[in-house]
């Protein structure tokens, strides 16, 4: 399955890539968020990899589903596709915006890929193995590495969302007396987790499933975890709750390394 994902993200990235050099509109969808022909183009890319692989696995896709195609996933194991994450800094010319690709059963995020096309990265995922990959100028793998959280140093880095931190973020910092934070987009929050670069990564601003998907499957691999604010695994596939929308996330925390509790300061 990760083949499938890696040569679906590879080539949506190329995608990306030429539309970022050739110039492109930004329209907004009916939240406010920007949407693209990036987004679309990667989208239809990677929808034609998981089909002609895995024609029996339905895909809940974001542009896909802001169009009001939503599958069945009752029972079942499915596809999460997010295919170009970071969108506000695609437009703005940050080099943060990512592909994500995961696959979710019973719930957990299985196996996934989260594609930087225009840093040249890659991260996958799957079954407690984890990789990080360089992808030359000519969007092929060029190399790969095993990649493992670490275990948390007593400075432990901290990381936040770049566009949507919030007051709860910096009273748990607070709380639990990390003082150091670095601000990122997209989901290579995830990954720098999962590669032992930093050690939580703390949200209490709103996210959606795919959002966060393919990079929560990087990090278990990796030997991370992430979870609610009850300390349950954050899981996938929420649908029907009358007070939310469905495939939103609550707030949650995802951790680097095996020591997962922090005593407050």
């Amino acid at each position: 399955m990760l083949r499938t994902f890696e040569r679906a993200a590879l080539e949506a990235g190329k995608a990306i890539i030429t539309v970022l050099r050739e110039g492109f509109p930004v329209a907004m969808k009916a939240d406010a968020s920007p949407v693209t022909v990036a987004d679309e183009e990667a989208e239809r890319i990677i929808l034609a990899h998981l089909a002609r692989d895995y024609p029996e696995i339905p895909v809940v896709a974001e542009e896909s589903v802001a169009a009001g195609k939503v599958p069945d996933i009752a029972g079942r194991g499915f596809f999460l596709v997010d295919p170009l994450d970071g969108t506000r800094e695609f437009v703005d010319g940050r080099q943060e915006f990512t592909v994500n690709i995961a696959y979710i059963e019973n719930g957990a995020p299985l196996a996934g890929i989260v594609y930087a096309p225009a840093l040249g990265l890659a991260f996958l995922g799957e079954r407690g193995h984890a990789e990080r990959l360089v992808v030359t100028d000519d969007f092929t793998v060029g190399a790969r590495s095993a990649i493992t959280v670490r275990e948390q140093p007593d400075d432990r880095l901290a990381l936040a969302s770049l566009r949507h931190n919030s007051p709860e973020t910096g009273s748990f910092l607070a709380h639990h007396a990390i003082s150091k934070c670095t601000n990122i987009g997209s989901s290579l929050k995830f990954c720098l987790l999962a590669e032992g670069k930093a050690d939580v990564y703390p949200r209490f601003t709103r996210t959606m499933e795919w959002d966060t998907a393919a990079g929560d499957a990087v990090l278990r691999a990796a030997g991370g975890s992430t979870v609610t604010l009850d300390g349950a695994p954050l899981t996938y596939g929420k649908t029907g709750a009358a007070a939310d929308f469905d495939f939103a996330n609550p707030n949650f925390i995802s951790w680097g390394g095996t020591k997962r509790v922090l005593e407050p300061a």
